[in-house]
């Protein structure tokens, strides 16, 4: 296996039985003032005997209030159980639309009736399974807290530039968790990757099912211009494979053709920071001569690889923050500007200092690495 590249531009009140008539007053003494209502002297009736007669006038002063001669809702009817009559009534129920969901889910999937896109994203399947695998490494493991999702915008297609950091890459799949589970509007993310993942064979259909597609400037155009949210990471492997002691910071960002990229499709560069994932994996050392014979960019030593095995594969449980700076503005640009390589040079150094001084500013605020 050759070596692999990187991304080139890097939920009635029942009146029947023996309901209590609205309470009346005595008078104070036997006579009433000039202008004053009449009142009822009601003789109240032993212990189950007949309740008051129904012709028994009453006063507008002593009339019940409007509203409480209406039917409740709440207290259900006869034959229908009221919905907080039988606390598990939902439970039961949710469990059976899951069931049912469950079922419809698999009856599609035999029959062949759900739809994949040219590039061989299958929403459902993203949906329902796979982005249920990762939720909860999410949010129970990694305990993923993002700030500033208000600035990816509700529609049209936009690239997020991350850095890129871990050994393995995860990063890119919290972000696409943490983007669609906190978007106003349920975004997906579209994360271009490098050649490397379309080489491994389960890796191959998993990456093409969940949205993922090779890091190329002719891919990235056709889903800006369809209105996707696509992401990137130019650090590619010079990122995810550096040593732990060049932990966050960001290595080169390549010639810039993401922004050339954007600056065609006159989308909006967000920049992202992504803190807690340096530290999944300390990479201590790297097996240059190994990773050339098994064709890997490079084969990390850490604390627990390759020391304890496949317990060394397990990472460590970092608290990780991603934020989403502001947006970058491309459209204000001329179409010839995406050749112009010094516009594309100070903007792509824009970018990458933005990350970087976000990054240097989490760190900062971070109390510790694991809490």
């Amino acid at each position: 296996m050759a070596d692999a590249k990187v991304i080139p531009f890097d939920d009635d009140r029942s009146r029947a039985g023996s309901a209590a008539r609205p309470s009346r007053r005595r008078s104070a003494g036997s006579g009433r003032r000039k202008g004053e209502p009449a009142v009822i002297h009601e003789v109240q009736p032993l212990p189950g005997l007949a309740r008051p007669q129904d012709d028994v006038q009453v006063t507008r002063e002593q009339q019940p209030p409007q509203e409480s001669q209406q039917p409740q809702e709440s207290e259900g009817r006869p034959g229908r159980p009221a919905p907080s009559s039988a606390p598990d009534g939902g439970a039961v129920g949710g469990l059976e639309r899951r069931i049912a969901g469950g079922l419809s889910f698999l009856r599609r999937r035999l029959t062949g009736d759900y739809e994949v896109d040219d590039f061989g994203y299958d929403a459902e399947l993203t949906d329902q399974v796979l982005m249920s695998l990762v939720r909860p490494l999410y949010e129970k493991y990694f305990r993923v807290e993002v700030k500033g999702i208000e600035n990816i915008p509700a529609e049209g297609g936009a690239l997020i530039v991350a850095n890129h950091s871990g050994t393995l890459p995860l990063d890119g799949l919290m972000m696409q968790v943490g983007v669609h589970d906190n978007h106003p509007a349920g975004r997906h993310l579209r994360l271009l990757a490098a050649d490397l993942v379309f080489m491994l064979p389960v890796v191959n259909e998993l990456a093409r099912k969940a949205g993922h597609t090779l890091a190329c400037a002719e891919d990235a155009e056709r889903l800006l211009e369809r209105g996707e949210l696509v992401g990137v990471m130019p650090e590619g492997f010079k990122g995810i494979g550096k040593p732990f002691s060049e932990r966050y910071k960001l290595q080169r960002f390549g010639r810039g053709g993401f922004v050339s990229t954007a600056l065609r499709q006159g989308a909006p560069i967000i920049p992202c920071s992504i803190v807690g994932a340096e530290e999944i994996y300390p990479m201590i050392g790297n097996a240059k001569t190994l990773a050339r014979v098994l064709g890997f960019p490079y084969f990390p030593i850490t604390p627990t690889f390759p020391w304890l095995g496949p317990l060394g594969a397990i990472p460590l449980p970092t608290k990780w923050t991603i934020q989403f700076g502001e947006p970058i503005r491309t459209d204000g640009y001329p179409p010839e500007a995406a050749e112009d390589p010094m516009l594309m040079f100070n903007l792509t150094d824009q970018v990458r200092e933005q990350i970087q001084h976000t990054l240097y500013k989490l760190l900062v605020q971070r109390r510790s690495v694991f809490f």
